[in-house]
């Protein structure tokens, strides 16, 4: 019987399953429609006031016209008609390359990058990351407020020469910095309280770490000869299909910090990994480090490494701005 019973609820899951990927789908179906449907109406507007057929008075009389005929419809206001012609003429010319990416996100996603983002190619970045990290509205909120675009077009992760080799797309999968304000925004005097307000906190931790991180344990016990070892943080990533060990120092970044990390990474490999997992990633996260020392001590490691630094508060996006707008005049300047 208990076999029978085990069948039967393998069976039922499977049900389950269907009934939830089939709901998954009409969601995902709706929305597009809804996005589309947005798009036309912006376009139609757009192309109104274009020929001078339609004054701007006219959008708040189609917008009255509209709830007068269809009281059931909702989100036609004219403020939200407004929204829809800017939509649509913000991304018109961008058609092919991010039309279908602007469909497969919420509207008021949409309405977020249309507002906070200030170039393509920061509304580009935006919505590539909401479609592949399926992003709330709070949490596509928090990473434009921590500057994420900004930091990845400042920032190029330090990778030792065998993780570039391995893994071609880590350095698209991993940052040269982290911010971390959600554990407080304070200094924090001893790693292990660091550590224990990042657990705390995993939920946002691997926000900001990218949705393929899966954690697996903090202070995970290594057993070499007869001594045990402790890594600080322990994760699975599922793209890369790995194990990443995180170590935090609460200092700069020193080279003898790689010697520790490429220790505990192969008694990871010889001793966890499991045949048909890829080698094990280290990453030391650094209060601070020098950049050219950084490169030194990854050029000849024989270790799947990299360096990054942590914040523990939003950065000054301002600044960041500045500083991107200077390397774009910089590169500017040494091209003529």
């Amino acid at each position: 019987m208990n076999i029978v019973a085990q069948n039967r609820n393998e069976q039922f899951a499977e049900i389950v399953s269907m009934i939830q990927h089939t709901r998954s789908e009409v969601v995902r179906l709706a929305n597009a429609s809804l996005i589309d449907l947005y798009w036309r109406v912006g376009h139609y507007i757009s192309d109104k006031i274009a020929v001078s057929e339609w004054g701007d008075g006219v959008v708040k009389q189609l917008a009255e016209y509209i709830e007068k005929s269809s009281p059931e419809t909702k989100g036609f206001s004219d403020k939200n008609l407004w929204r829809m012609k800017q939509f649509y003429e913000t991304y018109k010319g961008e058609d092919e390359k991010l039309s279908p990416l602007v469909r497969q996100i919420s509207w008021t996603n949409n309405l977020i990058i249309l507002s906070r983002a200030k170039s393509m190619e920061e509304r580009s970045f935006y919505l590539h990351l909401c479609v592949n990290e399926r992003l709330t509205k709070r949490q596509l909120n928090r990473q434009i407020d921590s500057a994420l675009y900004e930091r990845n077009a400042l920032g190029t992760p330090k990778l030792s020469p065998v993780l570039r080799e391995i893994a071609p797309q880590a350095e698209q999968l991993f940052r040269d910095q982290y911010v971390m304000e959600f554990i407080g925004g304070k200094e924090y005097e001893h790693e292990d309280s660091m550590k224990a307000a990042l657990v705390g906190q995993m939920k946002k931790f691997i926000l900001e770490l990218g949705k393929d991180f899966l954690f697996i344990d903090e202070e995970f016990r290594l057993q070499v000869g007869n001594s045990d070892f402790r890594i600080d943080l322990l994760f699975y990533h599922r793209e890369l299909q790995c194990l990443v060990a995180f170590e935090l120092k609460m200092e700069k970044f020193k080279p003898e910090h790689l010697g520790q990390l490429n220790f505990y990474l192969e008694a990871l490999d010889r001793d966890v990994k499991k045949s048909k997992e890829n080698p094990s990633i280290g990453i030391l996260l650094c209060k601070d480090k020098d950049d050219t020392v950084v490169e030194y001590a990854l050029s000849r490691s024989l270790s799947p490494t990299m360096v990054a630094e942590y914040q523990l508060c939003l950065p000054d996006k301002a600044l960041l701005q500045q500083k991107m707008q200077d390397a774009i005049e910089q590169d500017s300047t040494s091209n003529i």
